[in-house]
């Protein structure tokens, strides 16, 4: 009933190739620790790539080369892999933020397509961000909840975290375990980002990964870090703050049943 999971925090390089660098060392990391599941952070190898159109493009093929970099490292290393996010084209006229979930084999076995679009004016340290993601993707509507060997896993994203309906959608499919690959930002994630996960892992009673990039210091586009794993009752049960790095803890997946049977909160529902 007990896992191994890994959360991966990396800062965003200048190039597709740098970003693919720290994320194979990183999971090779996670591998030899142990890790049976790893989650990427959102958008970990194009992160500040202006061409996604071009980019949603090459990746919308089983060639595309950021998909093939994930089927090769979940297969080299071992691992069911949430594979961040990877700009994907379909039949709309901007790509998708798509998640991949990936089998030790390097198979892909499911996907989710990001829901909620980061639409926000941020303010912090006196200046004002504009975020528009819904300029460069389009949204997805699935809600999606994967029956794997080792858990039946929710997969969200960033912005997702929010929304406290789609991680009791997740609940109701009977996720044990929901992801976050995140790009979550510093003038939001100082005070919100720790809150939220353990806020959606208290409601549904579930285990939650939160993976995300980290530049706190990055004036245009500071990224707030603080990747964690978070059990059913709130409790944190590894994290790191800045820096690159791999978290890791042991997942019993028992203890979710033990919890709800005490406290069986989703029978109480009336709204």
């Amino acid at each position: 009933m007990s896992i191994n999971v890994a959360a991966i925090q990396f800062k965003p390089q200048s190039s597709v190739d740098a970003n693919l660098y720290s994320a194979a060392e990183l999971l090779r990391q996670a591998a030899d620790a142990g890790a049976q599941l790893a989650v990427l952070p959102e958008n970990f190898a194009y992160y500040g790539q202006r061409d996604l159109m071009q980019v949603g493009c090459a990746e919308s093929d089983d060639q595309g080369p950021v998909r093939q970099f994930l089927a090769e490292q979940a297969s080299q290393q071992g691992l069911w892999l949430v594979a961040g996010t990877v700009p994907v084209m379909e039949d709309k006229s901007k790509p998708c933020a798509r998640c991949y979930l990936l089998n030790p084999q390097g198979e892909i076995v499911d996907h989710y397509d990001k829901i909620h679009l980061f639409d926000v004016d941020v303010t912090a340290g006196g200046q004002a961000r504009r975020y528009r993601e819904s300029d460069d993707f389009s949204a997805g509507e699935r809600v999606t909840a994967v029956p794997t060997n080792l858990a039946i896993l929710g997969m969200t994203v960033c912005y997702d975290l929010r929304f406290a309906e789609l991680y009791r959608q997740l609940a109701q499919l009977d996720a044990q375990i929901i992801a976050v690959p995140a790009a979550f930002t510093s003038a939001t994630g100082k005070d919100h980002w720790q809150v939220l996960l353990r806020a959606r892992a208290i409601e549904n009673q579930v285990f939650v990964i939160g993976a995300n990039l980290v530049d706190r210091d990055n004036q245009r586009r500071g990224l707030w870090g603080g990747s964690c794993i978070i059990d059913p009752w709130g409790n944190i049960l590894s994290s790191m703050d800045d820096g690159d790095g791999v978290v890791m803890a042991e997942v019993d997946l028992g203890r979710i049943e033990r919890l709800r049977a005490e406290m069986p909160v989703a029978e109480h529902h009336r709204l």
